[in-house]
């Protein structure tokens, strides 16, 4: 199991064994190299942790147990952990300030602890059956228990092509469940129980603020955000994308550490998604060592199988390779760490789909107007096949239940009802469509009580930062694509202080008029070169069709072969062919249907992965040789 995840920590392995329980880990060591193995125990052997992940506020909660009369032997934050549990119990989760999924296993009263952070930066899944409870921060360890036979979810299917991602708790695989981001769960005599320790909440609280003292509170918070993430015993590098957001954080860097400070980049040959002017004019700002890595379409396809292999769903877009490729660079650099600036997006209004939203509304008061759909346009400049839309094209894009703005889920019914369409390639088998299944419903069952006291910019930011943010984002772009090259991200516009902080904002202080992320583009006034604070928002994406069709790679005839759509059993093959022939033969492809091509292909790939266990596919398994605990049954006093 631990060998499945070697990537996640080259550095160390162990094991921990008793007579119920066993516990594995793979290290990644950022924090005290020399004294921070695990599994560890406590002084009195009776706590034992495994733990991924980082506790940024380690230093303050180590001095505040050393005044309780707490000792350490080590200077990990992984044994402050374990003692601030050891001290509150599960009350600790609310004094973290990290990121982070650990298991703490008490052998005196024979109960399991683990939780997730609050905002699932760090994985966590499970599967329990039979009174045996298996867990690991990523299903190809599970997949490892002889007692569980992988199958397909199918409604985790539908959800993908509705959502982009499952729906916590679900995922693609059957009977195998995540943890909740802000949860954690007790298992204790064969039972388990699941409790809620933190929930974001947009709520605005109804005082009236002055933008001036809030940019500042902003501004503070911001800054000591980045400076716990700098805390590391190796070098610490960033993410430079040439967007505000990670401009913004190594401006923040810069500040509080001038010296030479490391920053990575990607770019595209293809100049319709590449962003490298922009990268390198913030770097020159920043006076940064720079590093930048250009891919193309057959960079992106010959990796796709590897990205499959770690982000373990299906995917709809190809943006994660890139994102692969980039850490794959970075750790050849001998980085083991980079700050990035996810997150700024959901918590200040920076998506188009916030936009959009606002676009849409505007034009459901006059649907019959044929200038209120020209604004969309501007939205996407870099999109040729919207910029160049007339209006009855924009109507027929853009207008799906454009006059039904009292729906809670307003801003988000037209992206779910396009990603939702590719459910049509799936056979009546698989389609939830065809099953009576609607992940919309099952969705809608998951809004707070008080949703509809959100206004529409804060409604439409909860599902962003609900489904979204920690289902895709982090996952399939972050975490995965970062720890499968043995790279730590860290995310300062995720501190916890930050997001509740943003959460409770005025929505004039995000989005002012279509002025998005109005609040950071002030405080990175004169920090920043203008031409950065004023580009337009460009959204992060990478090549499908001429990944895929243009110049298709070796393994593609494979995958849509007949015989291996039918062996999957999970697409209607004529479908299939009708959609790659027509997009072989050069007739225009909508982004809905390059959506469907990946989604079939990465699907198809899922399939071979991790239910034919094909060799042509899957990575050989490298055998680790770990440290080995073993302990019996102690009385403990």
């Amino acid at each position: 199991m631990i060998s499945r995840i070697s990537h996640r920590g080259p550095d160390e392995s162990g094991i921990f064994l008793a007579p119920e329980i066993g516990l594995g880990h793979v290290r990644l060591s950022i924090i005290d190299l020399a004294t921070g193995q695990q599994p560890m125990h406590s002084s009195d052997r009776n706590l034992w942790i495994v733990f991924n992940g980082e506790i940024f506020n380690y230093k303050e909660l180590r001095e505040e147990l050393i005044l309780k009369g707490y000792q350490f032997c080590t200077s990990s934050d992984t044994e402050v952990l374990l003692t601030l549990y050891q001290h509150y119990g599960e009350e600790c989760l609310k004094k973290l300030n990290g990121q982070f999924a650990f298991a703490i296993w008490d052998n005196h009263k024979q109960e399991l602890f683990i939780a997730r952070d609050r905002i699932g930066i760090r994985p966590l899944f499970y599967y329990c059956k039979d009174g045996c409870f298996v867990f690991a921060s990523e299903i190809k360890s599970i997949l490892e228990y002889p007692g569980y036979s992988p199958e397909i979810n199918t409604h985790g299917l539908s959800q993908l092509f509705t959502f982009w991602t499952n729906l916590t708790p679900s995922t693609s695989f059957k009977n195998i469940l995540e943890l909740p981001p802000g949860h954690y769960l007790k298992y204790r005599g064969g039972q388990f129980q699941i409790y809620s320790y933190w929930s974001l909440k947009f709520r605005q609280d109804g005082v009236t603020r002055s933008f001036y003292s809030t940019l500042e509170e902003f501004g503070s918070l911001l800054e000591d955000a980045v400076n716990i993430r700098l805390r590391a015993d190796v070098p610490v590098a960033a993410y430079l994308s040439g967007g505000l957001d990670s401009s913004a954080t190594t401006a923040i860097i810069k500040k509080i550490v001038p010296n030479q400070l490391q920053t990575f980049s990607i770019g595209f040959s293809d100049l319709e998604y590449d962003e490298t002017p922009f990268q390198q004019e913030v770097s020159n700002y920043l006076k940064t060592q720079h590093k930048t890595f250009s891919c193309n379409s057959s960079d992106i396809s010959s990796i796709f199988p590897t990205v499959i292999w770690h982000t373990e769903i299906p995917l709809t877009r190809t943006a994660p390779a890139p994102m692969f490729l980039l850490a794959k660079k970075v750790r050849e650099n001998k980085i083991k760490v980079v700050i990035t600036g996810e997150g700024a997006d959901e918590m200040l209004a920076g998506y188009d789909i916030f936009k959009e939203t606002l676009i849409r509304q505007f034009w459901s008061k006059q649907p019959q107007s044929n200038f209120r759909p020209f604004l969309l346009k501007k939205l996407y400049p870099y999109i040729p096949q919207i910029s160049n839309m007339n209006t009855q094209m924009l109507r027929f894009v853009f207008g799906y239940k454009l006059e039904q703005t009292h729906h809670p889920c307003y801003s988000h019914l037209l992206r779910w009802h396009n990603a939702g369409s590719i459910q049509r390639f799936l056979n009546n088998k698989t389609s939830g469509i065809n099953n009576g299944y609607d992940p919309e419903e099952e969705f809608m069952q998951k809004l707070p009580s008080n949703f509809n006291t959100y206004s529409n910019l804060e409604k439409a930011q909860w599902i962003e930062s609900t489904i979204f943010l920690s289902g895709y984002l982090l996952s399939s772009q972050g975490d995965r694509m970062a720890m499968a090259n043995s790279v730590e991200g860290r995310y300062p516009f995720l501190d916890y202080r930050v997001m509740e902080f943003c959460a409770t904002l005025p929505d004039q202080f995000k989005m002012n008029g279509l002025n998005e992320k109005y609040i950071l583009k002030q405080l990175m006034k004169n920090r920043l070169p203008e031409s950065i604070l004023k580009r337009p928002k460009q959204a992060y994406r990478a090549p499908i069709v001429s990944t895929f069709i243009t110049h298709p790679p070796e393994y593609l005839a494979e995958l849509l072969d007949e015989r291996t759509i039918k062996q999957a059993d999970l697409f209607e093959t004529g479908k299939v062919n009708t959609l790659f022939n027509r997009a072989k033969e050069g007739k225009p492809i909508s982004e809905i249907d390059a959506m469907a091509i990946t989604g079939i292909i990465s699907t198809q790939l899922f399939y071979k992965l991790f239910f034919e266990n094909d060799s042509n596919f899957k990575p050989a398994l490298k055998r680790l040789s770990p440290k080995i605990y073993k302990q019996s049954y102690i009385s403990v006093k």
